[in-house]
């Protein structure tokens, strides 16, 4: 294994192109049942931190009942869960950056699961919040880095489709969380459900056995052999699976620079005459000094990258702000303004969450033909429009709010789904995973913020106020996005963010 502490990351060293040719070697796979082993290895993953984070909901109940809690320390044990994954979001990034995405996702996993048999022993409020912020820790540290791994294997067509189906993964276990706890703790407790919580610790085993660390966070980081090894068993595997012998690489790189991409080639390979020819594409832009030397947080906020930084944060936060903002408060709005019983109360709810799924659907079918931008832009201002028509109706009954606020859901929840496609797409290999961290970040804080601030306008009883805040607060979003974010649809994840 070659290891190099601080390899020369531009475009025109050999490094440089080492890994524009593993980029190249992605490209002529074709997708088969090895992305799909992969991506639900991972995805299993993420399913089951999406199952965790639902369970403080459910158990809640039982501790204020069991603990004698006031509302103010129920409230911080939910809130405490979400400053941890907010603080996880950000260490995880940095540590995915320098120690590679398999081995973040899988202490991630096992945290998690340890975390999780914790808490079912918890003797003390004190002690069950101190575990909750660790089990968010966790939690907020899987997801983005996931969505960055998944993101480097696979190639720039149909790359949408491909990431957004395996973030489908996500709501889906949130639904399944929701269903399993609503059965467990009224007849096993809280604690079984915790138990069971964390048995998919095993997880943690299957991912270091089974996925490949990412090919080009190892060519980043100087490690080229190691990287072409791999590379070479990824290949093996597809086209065993497929039958089928792989086309040569086709390099986009000047001669010059694919002739010393061979370094990440075994012995017997060679590129051939043509690729090597090949001239570079004149939209790969190439960086600037700066661009190229920076990394960490500092890289972020360096030349292209400070404005893309800018934009899928407030794209994140605004996105979140408004899902949580509805999400959190609809069974409180249908219960205090409409009287509804709580079981109609969550059933509207849950109706409401079922359609943003829909809306998560066709977001990852519709991406790489319509575009990452207009994708964005379009929910985001659908969502907007559908809450500030319900406001100026004047939300009468609970219908009503039934049908705007489930409209409203089809598009914020498929411009949110997209930023876990779109996020990695825009940062290079050194700093992806804190950049998709960023926008975790800024994700959680739209979830701790959205309801705070609803809860706020609600206080008098008028929910106009609430559907005019949120539709302001997605009409920010909308405007951002159509006036910074850029397309990447079709693009190499290398001439994307070079």
């Amino acid at each position: 294994m070659t290891i190099d502490a601080s390899p020369d990351r531009t475009p025109d060293s050999p490094a440089g192109a080492a890994r524009a040719h593993i980029a190249a070697r992605f490209e002529r796979l074709p997708l088969c049942r090895w992305h799909v082993t992969v991506r639900l290895i991972v995805g299993a993953v993420t399913f089951f931190e999406a199952f965790d984070q639902l369970l403080i909901a459910y158990a809640l109940p039982e501790l204020r009942d069991e603990w004698h809690l006031s509302t103010s320390r129920a409230t911080l044990l939910l809130t405490v869960g979400s400053i941890g994954m907010l603080v996880g979001a950000l260490l995880s990034g940095r540590l995915a950056d320098r120690i590679g995405r398999v081995k973040v996702i899988a202490l991630c996993v096992a945290v998690s699961s340890a975390a999780n048999l914790a808490l079912a022993a918890s003797p003390t409020p004190d002690v069950f919040m101190a575990l909750r912020f660790v089990q968010g820790l966790a939690i907020g540290g899987e997801v983005p880095v996931a969505a960055t791994f998944i993101a480097e294997i696979t190639r720039s067509h149909r790359r949408g489709r491909f990431v957004l189906l395996y973030e489908l993964v996500f709501p889906a276990g949130l639904t399944v969380g929701a269903l399993v706890a609503a059965w467990v703790v009224p007849v096993l407790g809280w604690r079984w459900m915790y138990v069971l919580a964390a048995l998919p610790g095993v997880l943690c085993v299957v991912v270091q056995r089974r996925v490949p660390e990412s090919p080009r966070w190892l060519a980043d980081h100087g490690r080229t052999e190691e990287a072409g090894a791999v590379m070479d068993g990824i290949e093996a595997e597809v086209e065993r699976v497929t039958g089928k012998t792989l086309p040569p690489a086709a390099e986009t790189l000047p001669a010059a620079e694919a002739q010393s991409a061979a370094v990440v080639q075994p012995a017997s390979e060679t590129l051939p005459a043509a690729a090597e020819a090949q001239p570079a594409r004149p939209s790969l832009e190439k960086p600037s000094s700066d661009e190229a030397a920076a990394t960490g947080l500092r890289g972020l906020f360096t030349g292209r990258y400070r404005r893309r930084t800018l934009v899928i944060g407030v794209l994140w936060f605004t996105g979140y702000f408004v899902n949580y903002g509805i999400t959190s408060w609809l069974p409180t709005i249908y219960q205090n303004r409409y009287d509804l019983s709580l079981s109609d109360a969550l059933l509207y709810s849950t109706v409401t969450s079922c359609a943003g799924l829909l809306g998560c659907l066709v977001s990852a079918l519709t991406v790489d033909r319509a575009g990452r931008r207009r994708v964005i832009t379009g929910c985001l201002g659908g969502a907007a429009a559908m809450l500030l028509v319900l406001a100026f109706l004047g939300a009468r009954t609970p219908l009503e709010v039934l049908a705007w606020t489930s409209l409203a859901a089809v598009f914020f929840f498929g411009s949110n789904i997209c930023l876990y496609l779109y996020t990695p797409e825009l940062f290079p290999t050194r700093m992806r995973a804190l950049g998709s961290s960023v926008g975790g970040a800024m994700n959680r804080l739209g979830v701790i913020l959205g309801p705070i601030v609803v809860g706020a306008v609600y206080a008098g009883g008028n929910v106009t106020p609430v559907f005019v805040t949120l539709g302001a607060v997605a009409v920010v979003g909308a405007v951002v996005a159509a006036l910074g974010a850029e397309e990447t649809a079709g693009r190499r994840l290398e001439e994307v963010s070079p």
